[in-house]
């Protein structure tokens, strides 16, 4: 009896043993491995790399600024600001396997008050800070010049932006799809080049509508920005044109190509006057024309983008 209690006693111990231990284990094969716990990953956000792009980041961060009315320039787009994007940054640098200011990556934040939120009121140029300027190129006449503009623009990859007369759309119809189709932005321009301040509202309304229709079955777009000829306008134009819900455009760099002046004479001019938002008016003459190029050329040697109005007065940088 007691030899069957010693057996009892060693299988119970045995019991014990696979228990404890993982049955899984045979330490008579000799082709088991032990596998080893693990590494343990350290959080990206424990880094040093990751640490120290947190608390550089405030020192390249811009806050978005609202749009305004200037005095003098009037309505004014706001601009976007910047925010370092930390995670995508911290992959960068971390590939790099260094700090590296080049390797930021932003994202844009828009401002709280947008060029749209703004009352009625013209507007001469772009954000004062924003390296990029526009060109304007008004239309009532001048169509044997606008194929050569068209190929210069082409050539020298530039988006303008075309205020086209209404009378001027109807009879040349193939040049204003032409433009349309190069990519340009067209705009509005009255109908037959009245003086906007002498009109009254239902005139002026007149004026712009019918010339947005003209424009519009011509190209399949409803226009968006209004330019008076000569620049002439009364607050009562700018309101006819916000409740078509177009902004009415004016410019801060002229030509003054419609004097016939050489084409050095309006490089300079150009070259001497352009700035950070800038919107220069041009018209198709045989000046501008021969000083397109030129102009093009030493605008982006200063470091400035050319787009069109549209680009120019977005929030983006």
């Amino acid at each position: 009896m007691k030899r069957y209690f010693k057996y009892v006693h060693v299988l119970v111990f045995l019991i014990l043993i696979f228990t404890v231990f993982d049955i899984r284990y045979n330490p008579f094969q000799t082709d088991y491995v032990v596998m080893e716990p693990a590494a343990i990953e350290v959080s990206s956000t424990e880094d040093d790399l990751y640490k120290e792009i947190e608390q550089k980041k405030e020192t390249y961060q811009q806050k978005p600024q609202n749009a305004y009315i200037d005095k003098v320039w009037k309505k004014t787009p706001g601009r976007n600001g910047l925010e370092v994007n930390v995670e995508e940054t911290y992959q960068k640098m971390k590939e790099a396997n260094k700090w590296d200011e080049d390797l930021l990556v932003f994202n844009e934040t828009s401002p709280e008050v947008l060029l749209t939120d703004l009352p009625p009121a013209p507007i001469y140029r772009g954000h004062p800070d924003k390296k990029m300027v526009s060109f304007l190129i008004n239309v009532s006449w001048g169509e044997e010049y606008i194929p050569e503009m068209l190929q210069i623009l082409k050539d020298n990859q530039v988006k303008a932006t075309f205020f086209i007369e209404g009378k001027w759309a109807q009879n040349n119809a193939s040049l204003v799809k032409m433009i349309e189709e190069e990519g340009h932005l067209i705009g509005n321009h009255a109908y037959n080049h009245p003086d906007m301040a002498m009109l009254e509202k239902n005139d002026a309304y007149t004026q712009i509508e019918e010339t947005n229709q003209i424009l519009k079955t011509i190209t399949g777009k409803q226009p968006k920005w209004f330019a008076p000829p000569s620049g002439s306008y009364k607050d009562e134009t700018v309101e006819t044109a916000a409740e078509l819900e177009m902004e009415t455009i004016l410019w801060t760099v002229d030509t003054i190509d419609w004097k016939n002046p050489s084409v050095s004479v309006v490089v300079n001019r150009i070259q001497n006057n352009v700035h950070p938002g800038a919107m220069i008016l041009m018209h198709p003459t045989q000046a501008s024309t021969g000083a397109l190029e030129q102009m093009i050329t030493g605008i982006k040697e200063k470091g400035y983008k050319i787009g069109t109005v549209e680009s120019l007065l977005s929030e983006s940088r």
